[in-house]
């Protein structure tokens, strides 16, 4: 005996949820592909606004869209959160590693600097400054002049010589660009020693420039590194080349406002940490916006212990130098 076989039933779609179903997909078109606004979408399609605005947003409910953003500063973004996750800065600025060469590196890392400086400051507003070739090249991204009524003022003694060293000289470039007016310091960065340090910091003229750097708004600073050969730090002070083992066996890192640091951030226990003319690092923290500049593949261990030092609110770095931070960190090491 034959069995007859019956077809599984097919339930129709009610006419007006197929209606609905294609208006909700021609308006999610419309607006996410083809860019056209609610009031365009309503009038091509003979509906009221509201009708459009309710579909789009029923649309995004049902997952019906899904929006994918690939941009080549992707990366750079990504990075930036990765710094700021080790902790020690609120933001971080990665720019790409435009070339092998330092110089230009530096070059590229100065100008976003200069950039976010530029987006920061207001007038009467005041900027201290260490010298140095991180901040050299801030200045040389600053491409002004501008109109900003603001003071430049060293957070360091001064050292006479190279150029970018003599924070005196960095702040009249940085007034110039700015517009603004810059403070000289007539002190060295090295006293002989911890009394003679005392004496000039107390000096009016000294005092008072420390007092304005103090109540500065802006600090844009380097990073030092220590322990390779091209460290400008051995340009500061004539017996520091030669003192290099006692540097080393102090446990230094890095510098920042020549204060030599260890991995952890904290001042080492070395004689010339003590005849320092310079803020300290307690008078920097009071400073609001304090932003870091350096860039170089041995810059990866100075940056990552002024971090844990959390020394800074910003860091503006290089692409490549990011990536050596980031693997440094994840290491838990500090070994340029």
């Amino acid at each position: 005996m034959a069995i007859a076989k019956t077809s599984p039933k097919v339930v129709p779609i009610p006419r007006e949820e197929v209606v609905n179903a294609r208006l909700m997909h021609q308006a999610l078109v419309m607006h996410f592909l083809d860019g056209l606004t609610q009031a365009q979408i309503a009038d091509r399609l003979g509906v009221s606004h509201a009708t459009v605005n309710r579909l789009i947003k029923r649309g995004r409910q049902l997952g019906l869209v899904e929006i994918k953003i690939k941009s080549p500063m992707e990366p750079l973004v990504e990075m930036e959160q990765r710094l700021i996750d080790i902790g020690g800065i609120q933001r971080a600025i990665v720019v790409p590693t435009v070339s092998d060469n330092q110089h230009t590196a530096l070059q590229a890392v100065g100008e976003a600097a200069a950039r976010i400086l530029l987006e920061t400051i207001t007038d009467g507003d005041t900027i201290c400054i260490t010298g140095g070739k991180g901040v050299s090249a801030v200045v040389a991204g600053l491409h002004g002049p501008h109109g900003f009524d603001v003071e430049i003022i060293p957070a360091t003694g001064c050292v006479q010589g190279k150029h970018y060293t003599d924070v005196n000289h960095v702040a009249a470039l940085m007034a110039e660009q700015l517009g603004g007016l810059s403070y000289q310091i007539h002190a060295p960065l090295f006293a002989d020693d911890a009394e003679q340090r005392a004496m000039l910091v107390n000096m009016r003229s000294v005092g008072d420039v420390f007092r304005k750097a103090r109540e500065a708004k802006v600090a844009v600073v380097g990073i030092g590194s220590i322990l390779s050969d091209d460290s400008s730090y051995y340009d500061l002070h004539p017996s520091s080349s030669t003192d290099r083992v006692a540097i080393e066996k102090s446990g230094a890192s890095c510098e920042l406002l020549a204060h030599l640091l260890d991995a952890k951030g904290q001042v080492c226990d070395y004689a010339l940490n003590r005849s320092l003319v310079s803020l300290t690092l307690a008078e920097f923290a009071s400073i609001p916006t304090k932003i870091g500049v350096a860039s170089g593949p041995n810059k990866a261990g100075p940056i990552l212990s002024v971090m844990r030092g959390r020394h800074l609110d910003m860091l503006v770095t290089d692409e490549a130098t990011g990536a050596r931070v980031i693997e440094l960190a994840a290491a838990g090491g500090l070994a340029q």
